[in-house]
């Protein structure tokens, strides 16, 4: 799975409609240019990608007021939401996915439903413990990685990843069944993009001809 499709459908769903640099400042913002493929590039590349797959619409404006070509606003689609949803509900109970789609489904999970976001959560506990059941017939962790040589040192991460794993995400059902957090239906959510013309102390200086698009 890619985490850039969720990550731009999920800023641009954010605000309704936004223009390419809204979603690449949105993104500096929560700092997805440090731990996952969202440079500028990949950033409007995706923008123009879904734009043609009917997951946005682009809409042309005025031009901005930097001068130049007319910006694009992009605006999802009813197909955009629903790839959005299933990307995010895929990248919940896949435990085995890189640490940028968990991280992109975590910054997007108050998007479900409190009970559907357990239910998910659940479901990736009970695939973590089935993966480390398959590795244990093979490696047993009270015995030490010895047993199997150095190799043993990459069955020994593996668990003790997996563990980790595990209980991370009992922790955040913890939390979430306790009350923790704004779910959709709830009220208001929580506001995690930056206002038109506010400042992102956590932008990158580096310019890219799609800024101005």
């Amino acid at each position: 799975m890619s985490a850039i499709r969720l990550l731009v459908l999920g800023a641009v769903r954010q605000h309704g409609r936004a223009h390419g640099y809204q979603v690449r400042n949105d993104l500096e913002y929560w700092g997805a240019h440090e731990w996952s493929s969202a440079k500028p590039g990949s950033i409007y590349h995706a923008l123009k990608q879904m734009a043609k797959q009917g997951l946005l619409h682009a809409h042309e404006i005025a031009p901005s007021t930097a001068g130049g070509p007319p910006r694009t606003e992009y605006e999802i689609t009813p197909a955009g939401d629903e790839e959005f949803f299933t990307l995010l509900r895929e990248a919940l109970v896949a435990h085995d996915e890189k640490t940028d789609v968990k991280s992109a489904a975590v910054g997007f999970i108050v998007d479900l439903p409190r009970d559907e976001a357990v239910a998910l959560l659940k479901e990736r506990t009970r695939r973590i413990a089935e993966w480390r059941a398959a590795v244990t017939e093979h490696y047993v962790p009270d015995s030490g990685p010895e047993q199997l040589g150095h190799i043993g040192e990459i069955m020994n991460l593996w668990v003790h990843t997996a563990d980790a794993e595990a209980e991370w995400a009992r922790g955040l059902i913890g939390r979430i069944e306790g009350g923790a957090y704004t779910f959709a239906g709830e009220g208001e959510p929580f506001v995690g993009v930056l206002r038109e013309g506010e400042e992102n102390p956590y932008a990158t200086p580096e310019r890219h001809p799609g800024d101005d698009r």
